[in-house]
Formats: structure tokens, C-alpha cells, sequence
């Protein structure tokens, strides 16, 4: 598609469309939001309105089959991914699916192979590979600042919030049927997949994981050990059920000659601190709409300008390692 415009259309526009992806598509050169779909009508229209999209459906295959549509984002939660990707390959439409990119491994390699299939890009909204702090962190190590990596550390821990995960009807994210698994999935995911950008491919990794509170279904606790294909080890933890003076949320890169430190999901800041030189914190402003880089990649790669740093290749991986992490529980 070189020399063209991207065209949009959205399946399932949600509250992740309201700021964080959806109205970057116009913002970014040669890309147009054209149509949204949502199986509640009212609320496609409504978005549509809101938003000055010029077509709204409430059918997945009117949208797809839009001849004005030439990309498709698939907003929804993970348990229609791999069937909208199929729709949208045999179409023979460019495919921008949210993250994680499917309930489990097979279905990403189901979508993958679709898509290649019908020869159609796909892409997956790990955007974090897009943002201007993690591309520092990525510089850093690039640049050996921190000397050769050993190892890393991950922790997430979080207070349990009972008004949010309690109403488990309510709350897809901690339905193991629609998102695959509970929090570590929709949250863990962009911690590891953000280290495979920057550390290369985890080969082995193998954990434990329980629930302990008994809200819902999904896990609330997982610890894990990984190897990375270069050799460097890691370790994380992530808790949903902590208290309150417990809650902290810290990646740890170690290296031969110092460490880099930052937040996946809190400031835009990232630590540097080595043997020769004072501490130093690198800060930055994020844009309003949080995926605009990553949509602008997506845009470039899909018109033959550029690369999208995210594809189903490598956010396969990241299920891949997640589920090598829950390991029986995910069976249950």
C-alpha cells in the first residue's frame, strides 16, 4: 500500500478508544478514522458522534467489508482477536489488534498464520516499544551505559481494590475465559514484552502462580525465573492483593557497570546509576494520546516507509512466556 492513506476502522470501541488510541489515527500524517463498530449500536453511533466518525456499525463483517476501510484495529478484549484477525486477513486488510495479542499461544500462532496466509501485515499495540523513555532505555543499553547485562528484576505489587475486581461480570480482565488470565496478563505483558525489545527473545522461563483471595477466577500472585537467549537471567513478582504500604511497581536492569531503573505503568523517568558517574534521571512528556507513536509506526510500516517495532511474531512470544510462566493454573 505505498504511496496511500491508511483508512480506519475500529472493532469494539471502548474505553481504550476513548483517549488512548482511537483519535490518534487522525492526528497521525496520511491516516483517517473513517468507521467504528460495536455490537450495542447505540454506543458505535454514540462514539461516532462524539468523535466525528463519518460511519458506525453494530456488525463486525459490515465494518470489515467496508470498501472505504483498508486497516483494521481490533479494540476488543482478547477472547475475539483471533477470530476478527481471520475476518479481517481474509478481507485482505492490514491488522492492528490490542495487547495481550490473544488468550494463548496457539490462538496467536492461529493469527499469524492467517495473516500470512493472505498476505496482511499484523501488528499488536504494545506501544510501550514506541514511547520516548523506554526508547532511552533501549539507548542506554544499546550504548553498553550500564556495561554487559546480567540480570533483571521485576516487581508489581498492588493493593487489592474490591470495588473494581469483586463484580467479576463486570470485569473481563480477571476472566480467564475472555482475557486469558487475570491481571498479570493484561499488566505483565507489556513489562515482558518491552524486555524482548530491548534484551532480545526469553528462550526458558517457569514460575508459580495461585489465587489466594479467591475474588475470581484468574491468578492474583505469580512469581517467576527467566533466561534470555543472550544468557541474562530475571526474576519478577507480581501481587494483586497486597496493602497499601506494600504497593510498588519497579523494573531493574543490571549490568556489569550499574543499573537502570524505571516504572512501566508510573513516571516517565528512567534511572541511570553507574560506578564512574552521579545518579542521573532522565524525565519526559508522554503524548495525550499514549499510542500516537506507536499508531504512527503502524501507519508508516503499512504504507512501506517504515517498521512497526510490534508484530504478531514477536508479541507471540510474550503468550508464549506467560503461559510458560502460569503453567497449570492456566489449565484449571
Amino acid at each position: 500500500m505505498k504511496n496511500h492513506k491508511v483508512t480506519w476502522g475500529i472493532i469494539g470501541v471502548g474505553d481504550v478508544c476513548e483517549v488512548k488510541s482511537a483519535p490518534a489515527m487522525n492526528l497521525v500524517e496520511n491516516s483517517e478514522l473513517i468507521a467504528v463498530m460495536r455490537r450495542r449500536g447505540a454506543l458505535a453511533k454514540d462514539y461516532a458522534q462524539r468523535h466525528n466518525i463519518a460511519k458506525w456499525y453494530d456488525d463486525a463483517d459490515e465494518l470489515i467489508n467496508d470498501p472505504d476501510v483498508n486497516a483494521i484495529y481490533i479494540a476488543t478484549p482478547p477472547a475475539f482477536h483471533a477470530e476478527y484477525t481471520k475476518r479481517v486477513a481474509s478481507a485482505g486488510k492490514a491488522v492492528y489488534v490490542e495487547k495481550p495479542m490473544a488468550r494463548t499461544y496457539e490462538e496467536c500462532l492461529e493469527m499469524i498464520e492467517a495473516c500470512k496466509n493472505a498476505n496482511v501485515p499484523l501488528y499488536v499495540a504494545y506501544y510501550r516499544r514506541s514511547l520516548p523513555h523506554f526508547l532511552k532505555i533501549k539507548e542506554l543499553i544499546d550504548q553498553q551505559a550500564i556495561g554487559d547485562i546480567r540480570m533483571v528484576n521485576i516487581q508489581l505489587i498492588q493493593a487489592c481494590n474490591p470495588d473494581i475486581v469483586s463484580r467479576q461480570e463486570h470485569n473481563w480482565r480477571v476472566d480467564p475465559k475472555i482475557a486469558g488470565g487475570g491481571y498479570f496478563y493484561d499488566l505483565a505483558s507489556h513489562q515482558l514484552d518491552f524486555l524482548d525489545y530491548v534484551l532480545g527473545p526469553i528462550e526458558t522461563a517457569n514460575g508459580h502462580a495461585t489465587n489466594q483471595m479467591g475474588l475470581y477466577n484468574a491468578e492474583d500472585i505469580v512469581t517467576a525465573s527467566f533466561r534470555f537467549e543472550s544468557g541474562v537471567l530475571g526474576v519478577g513478582s507480581w501481587c494483586f492483593t497486597s496493602s497499601e504500604v506494600s504497593k510498588n511497581e519497579r523494573t531493574t536492569i543490571i549490568g556489569s557497570k550499574g543499573q537502570i531503573s524505571y516504572q512501566s505503568f508510573g513516571k516517565a523517568e528512567v534511572i541511570l546509576e553507574t560506578t564512574k558517574e552521579e545518579r542521573q534521571i532522565f524525565t519526559f512528556d508522554l503524548p495525550r494520546h499514549i499510542q500516537q507513536p506507536h499508531i504512527q509506526s503502524v501507519v508508516e510500516a503499512i504504507l512501506g516507509r517504515g517498521k512497526c517495532p510490534s508484530d504478531g511474531e514477536s508479541a507471540s512470544r510474550t503468550n508464549l512466556i506467560m503461559e510458560s510462566i502460569i503453567g497449570d493454573l492456566k489449565k484449571k
